[in-house]
């Protein structure tokens, strides 16, 4: 990368595995429907903003 195009920021996204393997570290997992419900979304190519309405959708309080 040249010196004059240097990243405006310092930041990343961290992917699936990378969060998976934090988050067992700390005792956290996700369940078998959950993972389904991603590879769903995967195979169905949903857009994220498709992705957190389904999950509101799915995990909200119902009244």
């Amino acid at each position: 990368m040249s010196k004059s195009a240097k990243p405006s920021s310092r930041s990343f996204t961290l992917g699936r595995r990378g969060f998976a393997k934090i988050s067992a570290v700390e005792g956290i997992r996700l369940d078998r429907e959950t993972l389904k419900t991603f590879r769903d979304f995967d195979a169905k190519k949903l857009s994220a903003k498709t992705r957190r309405e389904a999950l509101i959708a799915k995990f909200s309080a119902k009244p």
